[in-house]
């Protein structure tokens, strides 16, 4: 089996390129989003970029980038001016499953804010459809969780509640995940709507017609997808 794990730093490092100095960044979550962390402290300290601001999408990134040297401020109304972040499911228009990582609502509100989002993976990341081999994590409020993943099976039956121990998992946002099974044939956008439309959920992963491009990286070397 492959070793993901530089493949992701590759596809990381690509896009770290297209940082400027003076640029507001949005930071990404998870696992291959780190290295681009980790690589914007690392050119910060060496002086190839200067005056750089990240704007974190969790907890987890904030503390990463305060112990990597990137200055940070909250989220406000002012555009970014790039994001940068993984992706579980990349379809062929760079529609997006994100959200495994649990951060799917921060980084949904960030990135939206931000003039150009990069995506970077690894090859196993690319599907011909979303939900060929990821589930669709939906942020669902605590408060009458069972409620509303009733809700949600009248139209998504197959899901679950994300609980990885004694616990359900919880959001930064003290929110709970309903990770459901998408159907073989749906529309992303109207499916979107009906999810967002029943009561008691805060958003979903479906991250549609945000990314400009992705960095993909194979053991043949790193592609760069864009969207028509």
């Amino acid at each position: 089996m492959t070793d993901l794990e530089p493949l992701k730093k590759e596809a990381a490092l690509r896009a770290v390129q297209l940082v400027q100095s003076g640029n507001r960044v949005g930071l990404g979550t998870g696992s291959t989003a780190r290295y681009a962390i980790e690589e914007i402290g690392r050119r910060l300290k060496s002086g190839e970029l200067t005056g750089i601001v990240g704007v974190s999408t969790s907890e987890a990134s904030e503390k990463l980038a305060r112990e990597v040297g990137i200055p940070t401020q909250p989220l406000d109304p002012r555009p970014l001016d790039i994001a940068i972040d993984g992706a579980d499911e990349i379809a062929p228009n760079l529609d997006l499953i994100k959200g495994l990582g649990g951060a799917l609502v921060r980084e949904k509100v960030t990135e939206v804010q931000a003039r150009r989002l990069i995506i970077i993976a690894d090859h196993t990341k690319i599907v011909g459809t979303l939900g060929e081999k990821a589930p669709l994590p939906i942020e669902i409020l605590k408060f009458g969780f069972l409620s509303t993943i009733e809700r949600l099976r009248e139209f998504l039956p197959g899901g679950r509640l994300r609980q990885p121990g004694a616990h359900p998992y919880e959001t930064d946002n003290g929110n709970y995940i309903y990770d459901a099974q998408l159907p073989k044939d749906f529309n992303p956008v109207e499916l979107e709507r009906r999810i967002k439309g029943t009561l008691g959920i805060v958003d979903t992963g479906f991250f549609l017609g945000m990314a400009e491009r992705a960095f993909v990286a194979a053991p043949d070397g790193v592609r760069e997808l864009t969207r028509d």
